[in-house]
């Protein structure tokens, strides 16, 4: 977290996380390069460059793509979710060189504008093998241009996370129109098995861990039977780890009950920031420690520590018989609630 916008706020972490992205996509630029000349000798340096881009770019979304199931499903990929708009970024410049390199080759030598030889030199929308494939990857350049250009939280704060939330979740739309494009413009060059296979290998990929993640995330987040007061049995409380949280539902809303310090508090599970699962956080240093990009809070009031302003709606609990008893009826973000004791059970 950061009190104050920076252009870049570099720190080791990212120029380590930058590093292996940006030599992860050489290596892979250049195996692409390399054997395509082995398999292919006959091939021009233009053509090369044109699919080298490509492939690799498609890979990094999908790579963005898994990221997100991946880390719900296994920890221990939250550290490359951490910086994963590093990635997105990096995806949209590769996707921008791949683009700028077609349309030089094939749109810059007549006599109609480039930009207006690409809309306007294929009109065949109603015959799908002659489709004006470049027409869908121009408008997935456009989605991804900006959800790059508004990448920093400089944007997140000022849009609103809903309204950020939404624009950023158009890079399933974009990714629609990558296959598409991709599907289309390989089937007019060359049918080719190997890339078919890929397509729909990554695809059935993609939609499988974001299924695989979603059933556990419902599984773990069943609404809990409610007692005859209208409070929700959440857990018992010896089913929460020390600076951990149990995930429960309660009124439609999914909450986090940490225990920490001999004391459980409950917070929405949602963060401010980017709508990272609290819950699966932990306590550092005293606050909430979002899993996502680190942002925190206090568990007792869901405010962010000065200087920071974020806040979280909290949630009244009580222990009762060994059970962690929930009131579904949210505070107002910022509402300070008094911890249970752990020893009351």
């Amino acid at each position: 977290m950061s009190s104050h916008y920076q252009a870049v706020n570099w720190n080791r972490q990212k120029f380590i996380y930058d590093s292996f992205a940006l030599g992860g996509v050489l290596a892979l630029l250049g195996a692409f390069v390399v054997t395509n000349l082995v398999v292919h000798p006959e091939i021009t340096i233009e053509t090369l460059i044109i699919r080298g881009l490509a492939v690799v770019a498609l890979l990094l979304m999908h790579v963005i793509l898994c990221l997100g199931p991946l880390s719900r499903l296994d920890p221990r990929f939250l550290p490359l979710l951490y910086n994963r708009r590093h990635l997105g970024v990096l995806m949209f410049l590769l996707a921008l060189a791949h683009a700028s390199f077609a349309i030089i080759q094939f749109h810059s030598l007549g006599d109609l504008n480039p930009i207006v030889s690409v809309l306007a030199g294929n009109q065949e929308v109603n015959r799908l093998s002659q489709f004006p494939f470049e027409i869908l990857g121009l408008i997935a350049l456009i989605v991804l241009f900006f959800m790059a250009a508004t990448s920093h939280d400089y944007w997140l704060a000022n849009l609103t996370p809903p309204v950020w939330k939404t624009l950023h979740m158009l890079v399933y739309v974009a990714y629609g129109l990558l296959i598409a494009h991709v599907a289309l413009g390989v089937l007019q060059a060359e049918w080719s098995m190997s890339y078919t296979t890929l397509l729909g290998g990554g695809m059935l990929l993609v939609f499988g861990l974001h299924l695989t993640a979603g059933l556990r995330e419902r599984r773990g987040e069943a609404e809990s039977p409610r007692t005859a007061e209208a409070w929700v049995d959440v857990c018992a409380v010896s089913d929460i780890k020390e600076g951990r949280a149990r995930i429960a539902t309660a009124g439609g809303e999914r909450i986090a009950v940490f225990r920490y310090d001999g004391k459980l508090s409950c917070v929405s599970n949602v963060c401010r920031h980017q709508n990272g699962p609290l819950g699966e956080g932990r306590i550092v240093d005293g606050c909430i420690t979002c899993p996502w990009h680190g942002y925190q809070y206090l568990p007792d009031s869901g405010t962010s520590p000065p200087p920071f302003t974020e806040k979280i709606p909290t949630f009244n609990l009580k222990v009762l018989n060994g059970r962690v008893l929930v009131d579904p009826a949210p505070n107002a973000p910022g509402t300070r609630v008094e911890p249970a004791r752990v020893m009351e059970s």
